[in-house]
């Protein structure tokens, strides 16, 4: 507690030599957290161990001198640190060598640069860094500028002008969300970006429906004008892609959401399953079958008492489970219960399974 104390004291308060090797020295918390003096700071900048001047570089309170010297370190990992802090200029980050290839993985946001994001001069002033990274978060913000906005469109960097910007940001122009479209789809924390952003471009889609990329053959199904023909057409694509998102569309028609679950593609049967056009009757056949009922039990075309029934069973043996696991470590888990379950819900034992799926 003593130490903790002494650590958030000297936050605020410039610690010295003698007192940051009491505090551990290169090994302890006050390298990375603490206000040192400044001559102290100067010493570690040079410290022979990378890892040290590491720490040092990451301190948010560092003093400006040893800033200096980090920002001209050999390492060039320690240099990048130094150039995403907040507390440096511009024309001092610009002078930074870049040592990271522009391709490799970058922050999501960074955090000073979000706290910043609705405040339009601090956006203004970052898109104009020399920093692809500070220009990946400003991209990052939900809203900007309209001149910022175009200012990041037009960045030489892919990463921030059109999948940082094309993901986050509700302002992005439509021209270049169909273009991110061509060779991005969302990251995990934005699935579904560009396609999904509010303004992507839908009408005139229906040009790309007999392109040879399917890619672009899906955003035809986005038209306004397009039909339930064009649904039933794609449902016999040859690419996967394509038949999967005919699957999930709620034109589709009942005979083909039952041809479809004889799909040779995992995820289009799975799909198909789910879409409410499907018969209920053929639903409720696949929930007998363990391989299709946790597809299946994802319907919302279910009648109303049989997912009573399935809420009731996922109850019980989620109880049935907590009491089980106390005693045996490798007990099924409620889902692996439920998904063996839902049968008893449903009817008779179902017919073998390629049966039940293309019925």
């Amino acid at each position: 507690m003593r130490t903790a104390a002494r650590l958030r004291y000297h936050q605020d308060h410039p610690l010295d030599g003698a007192g940051f090797e009491r505090l551990g020295g290169t090994a302890g918390g006050a390298l990375g957290t603490c206000r040192l003096v400044p001559p102290l700071a100067v010493r570690l900048a040079v410290h022979q161990d990378p890892a040290v001047r590491e720490r040092l570089a990451e301190n948010p309170r560092l003093d400006p001198a040893a800033i200096v010297v980090l920002a001209e370190d050999e390492d060039g990992q320690i240099r990048h640190v130094v150039a995403l802090r907040a507390d440096v200029t511009e024309e001092q980050r610009a002078a930074i060598p870049l040592a990271f290839d522009p391709s490799d993985g970058r922050p999501m946001v960074l955090p000073w640069v979000a706290d910043l994001h609705d405040d339009p001069m601090a956006m203004r002033r970052l898109a104009a860094s020399s920093h692809p990274h500070i220009r990946s978060s400003v991209a990052r913000a939900r809203h900007l500028p309209q001149d910022v906005v175009e200012r990041l469109a037009r960045d030489e960097d892919r990463v921030v002008r059109r999948l940082f910007l094309a993901e986050s940001c509700e302002d992005a122009p439509p021209d270049m969300l169909l273009e991110v479209w061509h060779w991005w789809d969302g990251s995990p924390g934005f699935p579904g970006r560009p396609r999904t952003h509010p303004d992507f471009p839908r009408a005139g889609l229906l040009r790309f429906a007999t392109d040879l990329n399917p890619r672009l053959r899906r955003l035809a199904l986005d038209d306004p004008q397009s039909t339930p023909e064009l649904v039933e057409e794609f449902s016999r694509d040859a690419a996967e892609e394509v038949r999967q998102d005919v699957a999930q569309d709620p034109r589709l028609a009942p005979s083909t959401a039952v041809r479809l679950l004889a799909d040779p593609d995992s995820s289009v049967w799975a799909f198909a399953a789910r879409n409410p056009a499907l018969p209920q009757d053929v639903v409720l056949r696949l929930l007998q079958d363990p391989e299709t009922a946790d597809a299946a039990a994802g319907n919302p075309a279910l009648p109303v008492p049989v997912m009573r029934r399935m809420v009731n069973l996922l109850e019980r043996t989620r109880r049935e489970c907590d009491r089980s696991c106390l005693n045996r470590p490798h007990a099924p888990t409620p889902h692996q219960h439920s998904s063996h379950g839902w049968q008893l819900l449903a009817g008779p034992p179902a017919e073998p399974r390629t049966r039940v799926r293309a019925a």
